[in-house]
């Protein structure tokens, strides 16, 4: 009975933190890292700022920014862009890779990127067309999903 207690105690021990880890705070542009800063001046310049939201989950922090334009993103702990997400727009054509940027021109000419997200192997890109490509970190194209 008394380990069943103490397995009882322990998950509800465990069940308070988890819902302590999802900690999100709004913040001023000037408290994200600086990297993001300079990443929002030089490609979304001159655009009001909706809200910065800092993201915790345990050990790890991540940004979240939305624009008043209706674009929204996501940067990792130290300011590197993970997540740029113009549903209303398009993605700036600075953010995206050169190649990533000749395979739309060549293979989908006049579709614009509406979306652009990359992590440690991958870049996907979602197109005004609704076509999403998934380039590896070599930008060779793996996938093409409708």
């Amino acid at each position: 009975m008394k380990k069943i207690i103490f397995a009882l105690v322990a998950f509800l021990s465990f069940g308070v933190s988890v819902a302590k880890a999802d900690n999100d705070k709004i913040i001023n542009k000037n408290e994200l890292p600086a990297q993001a800063q300079q990443f929002l001046n030089e490609h979304f310049n001159g655009v009001k700022l909706s809200y910065a939201k800092l993201e915790r989950d345990f050990l790890l922090r991540s940004y979240e920014v939305m624009l008043a334009n209706g674009s929204k993103i996501e940067f990792s702990s130290n300011g590197t862009w993970e997540d740029v997400d113009c549903r209303y727009g398009e993605v700036p054509a600075a953010v995206i890779p050169e190649p990533i940027k000749k395979y739309i021109q060549a293979n989908y000419p006049g579709e614009k990127v509406h979306k652009i997200e990359r992590d440690r192997n991958n870049y996907e890109v979602k197109l005004s067309n609704r076509l999403e490509l998934t380039f590896n970190q070599d930008f060779n194209i793996i996938d093409i999903d409708d």
